[in-house]
């Protein structure tokens, strides 16, 4: 029976699925356009194929890979069809598929590994997670590397001409250009924030950054023969000097991954062996600048837009680095932006691009600094102005001048918690009168990973085994990290923010001008309700959105 109908016998689709699904088929199976649409779980679909052609259907999650039957097998072949060699009995191997009817990978296997091979089915992306867990990342084109390096002899390219050299250059230049393209695309498919190429003692490695979280890539350890040309090609990429290897580079590569533009920030340092090089991924396709996107809860969000709408004034965001603040000040723009509203921006770099807003790029060196374009943009009667990192006391001078004279001012500062941003400022050389006059409220945030909704696990939690500060307000159960497919086994997927929003009021201006310290200040605030980072994560963790390991490793604990 066609795979459609045997779909429909039971019972996983209705009549007008199939024929949807039909109409959409273009030369693919049925199933496989139920599956892209989501009507159906590849799973499911695999089991009634393997019902059907008396064939295995294997989970594949915690299965230990045979190193040596995979060494047997070209990984160009692995990799190309996504079939998995694991096991071999009685002459004949065991080879994991998601597509049954590929027989020319099946027969092209069988033909390069010598042996008859015995199809059984799993899931795509397990055996994708597989093969890259097993032969690493961009493991086929290392392969392709190395063939091309024994064959032309690259280890001579030093001593050749330099005619030959060039050629012998581009001859490789299509497999690196790959291989770096696959670093960057795997990355993104993880959703990484960051990507760290470090060289080391022992050879180049590769670590991801997801969810605030450095996860090790296991790469073929022939990729150390190529650590050079791998920074070389980033340093094309971003437009750096490639014969400068003894000094510090910053730079950008604008990409185009599957129809999503992403911003790529490049940083290389040289170090004891070699140059050592840190991506910063934007992936501008997922970026929602939207107040409820970013986890705030309505006790925070409704009195943040308040603030936000004020006619002049300052409002400042502050964390360390990577904890949302650009997200949550765009987010904030994004909601008040209209025809009428004049919004200029003075950052860097300008990560993200905003219709309806004027940005500016800070060139440091040729003098137009943060507080040189404050001064600049001004004539330009703006409403509101955001500045994107308040770093010294020209600037923070310039921003009071800007709210003095009837602008709303958004800008971020370097602070553990709301309280310490009036202290900074005053530290900075600020008036405390001023501070006390425009600063209008401090946001203070850090983002906290999501427990996957799908493996996610109720447990009762023992009341002893709370931090102190936490114990005030006890809870039965909580909610703890388990692993599966859908979150690669870690337990949590994607990130959510944790806010302290501080108000100013008479008194928190009465206690800036007496040079009050931040505990002075925080003691009043906490008295007047507000909210700390520990207890906005703590909220968080007690209705399943996060666990309490989470909300320890995240934020301090508060003083009582």
């Amino acid at each position: 029976m066609e795979i459609g109908g045997l779909l429909l016998q039971r019972g996983l689709i209705d009549q007008q699925q199939m024929e949807l699904a039909r109409s959409r088929a273009n030369g693919k199976r049925v199933d496989q356009i139920l599956v892209e649409m989501g009507i159906v779980k590849e799973e499911d679909a695999l089991r009634v194929l393997a019902d059907e052609l008396g064939m295995q259907f294997i989970e594949l999650k915690h299965f230990e890979v045979d190193a040596e039957l995979i060494s047997r097998f070209p990984t160009t072949a692995i990799f190309r069809h996504e079939v998995l060699p694991l096991e071999q009995a009685n002459g004949r191997v065991k080879v994991a598929t998601s597509d049954p009817f590929d027989l020319e990978a099946l027969d092209e296997l069988s033909s390069l590994g010598r042996c008859r091979v015995d199809p059984v089915l799993a899931r795509r992306q397990e055996i994708v997670d597989l093969i890259k867990g097993s032969l690493g990342v961009g493991g086929d084109t290392i392969n392709e590397l190395v063939a091309q390096r024994s064959e032309e002899g690259v280890e001579l390219l030093e001593g050749l001409p330099s005619e030959l050299g060039e050629l012998a250059e581009e001859a490789q230049a299509a497999s690196v250009i790959r291989l770096v393209n696959e670093l960057l695309i795997e990355a993104l498919e993880q959703r990484a924030s960051d990507v760290h190429v470090e060289p080391g003692e022992k050879g180049l490695s590769v670590r991801y950054r997801v969810d605030g979280m450095l996860r090790p890539q296991p790469v073929p350890p022939e990729i150390n023969h190529f650590a050079s040309a791998i920074v070389t090609r980033l340093k094309i990429m971003s437009r750096l000097n490639i014969a400068e290897k003894r000094l510090p580079q910053d730079g950008r590569i604008k990409l185009r991954v599957s129809g999503r533009d992403v911003d790529v920030r490049v940083s290389i340092i040289p170090m004891i062996h070699g140059e050592g090089i840190v991506l910063r991924l934007l992936d501008k396709g997922r970026m929602i600048f939207d107040l409820a996107s970013v986890g705030m809860p309505s006790e925070i969000s409704d009195p943040f837009h308040e603030l936000i709408s004020l006619p002049h004034g300052i409002v400042l965001v502050t964390g360390p680095t990577g904890s949302g603040k650009t997200t949550t000040l765009y987010s904030a723009l994004n909601e008040i932006k209209s025809p009428e509203t004049k919004i200029v921006t003075v950052e860097d770099p300008v990560e993200y691009h905003m219709d309806g807003i004027s940005q500016i790029q800070v060139h440091s060196k040729i003098g137009l600094t943060f507080a040189a374009g404050l001064r600049s943009i001004l004539r330009h009667d703006p409403d509101v102005v955001l500045i994107g990192e308040i770093r010294d006391g020209e600037t923070a001078s310039s921003a009071i001048q800007a709210s003095l004279t009837g602008h709303l001012v958004f800008s971020t500062l370097h602070t553990n918690d709301a309280p310490s941003a009036f202290t900074r400022l005053i530290d900075m050389g600020v008036e405390p009168y001023l501070v006390a006059s425009t600063v209008e409220g401090v946001l203070a945030q850090r983002l906290i990973r999501e427990l996957c909704p799908n493996c996610r696990e109720e447990y009762h939690l023992e009341q002893d085994k709370l931090p102190p500060d936490l114990a005030t307000s006890p809870v039965d159960s909580l909610w703890r990290a388990v692993g599966c497919r859908d979150c690669r086994d870690i337990g949590y997927t994607g990130r959510t923010g944790v806010f302290e929003l501080l108000l100013n009021d008479p008194h928190v201006r009465k206690l800036c001008v007496d040079r009050a310290s931040a505990g002075d200040i925080r003691d009043h605030a906490l008295r007047q309700g507000m909210m700390t980072l520990r207890q906005s994560a703590w909220e968080k963790a007690k209705v399943g959105i996060t666990s309490l390991d989470e909300v320890v490793r995240i934020t301090r604990g508060d003083v009582t």
